[in-house]
């Protein structure tokens, strides 16, 4: 398929002379003779790129690039003009022009921009494609509730560029979080540098954070930027805040506030401007009664918090992230997916998951490589997971809320029966002699249990 042009010019030479030219060159060509015609002719077709004259009556070209960046914002926009000048060339660059073309025109140069164009919009393309995927990547998976408000407030932080402290135990997703953030902010292009302060030495941690000049102390070869002056106009992510000594905090503080800092051993005043994204395991107001974080650096991180569930809080969510887990463990390995057996489904709902959604994915992983069978079965769950605890309230939940003895006891055997064939991969003969019953008795309890 070929990219179509749309000329707009009220000069019919002009028009039919270009339109000669580009369609020898392959494109497929409309045309317009004012920017009313423009406008209705991009609604109903939706070119690839438009060469638009400046100097045209009823609405100038101009007005006519300004609209249609208003309502399709990714068309590129080639203008022409018969009495260019820096003042016309700065606003159609201001409006979002590509490019801007004098009369009388070169056929080679209008080529040249037009194929500039349309390779800058394939790349546009491929960008807003690669961010696409990798917000997917970078974003929270889930459907209850919790984790739907979490979003919420997402979208409506994430593009007014203000500082946000993200509280949640290990392994939630914190800095999922903030990425996401990132994803959807205005930075977007910008950098995003992710800071992890409990693994910084203290002895390191100004030169990483605020860079330092050569010969600055012994071991230093050479100049180094640090993590503020490489996300200028980004965002930095200061994951695992409250790890830091009150000192590096004090110092923190200080360039949080200033916006300005110095590199080790250098004389010269940086200026830096970054969106900051802190996050913490821990419950910050504690550790501030303990004497271990300051308050002050505390008020100017918490402009917006957001607390992150944990799985306990978000049990509703795990049949979905089980299935994510599990389609990119066979992605990753090139081997058919697995799938968990209802009741080991059951034994990772009740689950307390300390580790949260890490410790999850490091369990499917491990049940994927260990598991003899596509189906994983309970009896494939390391036992530290089938606990006292997650077995009464399976039962509890399964059979005590059922008021009935008959239907409770029904619905026992189904789950047992059903459990024991998918341990015995479907062989009536093994699971009757497993259980200790006949085969026909087996048999005619699969047909009464509708199995």
């Amino acid at each position: 398929m070929f990219p179509t042009i749309l000329i707009v010019d009220d000069e019919p030479s002009i028009v039919q002379s270009m339109k000669g030219l580009l369609s020898d060159e392959g494109f497929d060509t409309l045309t317009a003779s004012n920017g009313y015609e423009a406008l209705q002719m991009i609604d109903n077709e939706s070119p690839d790129l438009v060469l638009l004259d400046i100097w045209m009556p009823g609405i100038d070209g101009l007005e006519t690039l300004k609209a249609i960046k208003a309502g399709n914002p990714f068309i590129q926009v080639i203008l022409i003009t018969g009495h260019g000048n820096v003042e016309t060339a700065v606003k159609a660059t201001k409006l979002g022009a590509f490019d801007l073309i004098e009369k009388p025109l070169s056929f080679d140069k209008v080529i040249v921009a037009i194929n500039n164009a349309l390779n800058f919009r394939r790349l546009e393309e491929e960008n807003r494609y690669l961010r696409k995927k990798t917000l997917e990547k970078h974003s929270i998976d889930g459907r209850s509730a919790p984790i739907l408000a979490l979003k919420q407030k997402l979208v409506a932080v994430a593009p007014k560029d203000s500082w946000v402290l993200i509280y949640g135990e290990n392994g939630t997703g914190k800095e999922l979080v903030a990425r996401t953030i990132y994803q959807l902010s205005t930075r977007v292009e910008k950098p995003f540098v992710d800071v992890n302060c409990a693994a910084i030495p203290e002895e390191r941690i100004e030169s990483d954070l605020f860079g330092h000049e050569k010969g600055a102390f012994q071991g230093a070869t050479s100049k180094k930027r640090g993590t503020f002056e490489l996300a200028n106009e980004g965002t930095i992510f200061l994951d695992e805040i409250s790890d830091m000594s009150l000192m590096t905090q004090a110092k923190i503080l200080r360039v949080l506030q200033e916006q300005r800092f110095q590199r080790v051993g250098g004389g010269r005043v940086l200026s830096v401007d970054v969106r900051v994204i802190a996050a913490t395991n821990k419950n910050i107001r504690r550790e501030i009664d303990k004497g271990r974080f300051r308050e002050d650096l505390y008020h100017r991180l918490n402009v917006v918090p957001l607390e992150v569930p944990s799985l306990r809080e978000r049990a509703d969510d795990i049949p979905l992230l089980v299935d994510l887990f599990l389609k990119e463990c066979a992605r990753l390995n090139g081997e058919p997916r697995k799938f968990l057996a209802d009741e080991a489904m059951d034994l990772l709902r009740h689950y307390p998951w300390p580790g949260n959604v890490r410790e999850l994915k490091n369990l499917v992983e491990h049940l994927v490589i260990l598991a003899p069978s596509e189906t994983i079965r309970p009896d494939d769950i390391p036992r530290s997971y089938h606990t006292d605890a997650t077995t009464e309230v399976m039962q509890a939940g399964r059979y005590l809320a059922i008021d009935n003895f008959k239907e409770a006891k029904k619905a026992f055997e189904k789950s047992y029966i059903r459990s024991k064939l998918a341990h015995n991969n479907g062989n009536i003969t093994r699971t009757a002699m497993q259980i200790g019953v006949g085969r026909s008795y087996l048999h005619k309890k699969l047909k009464q249990l509708d199995l």
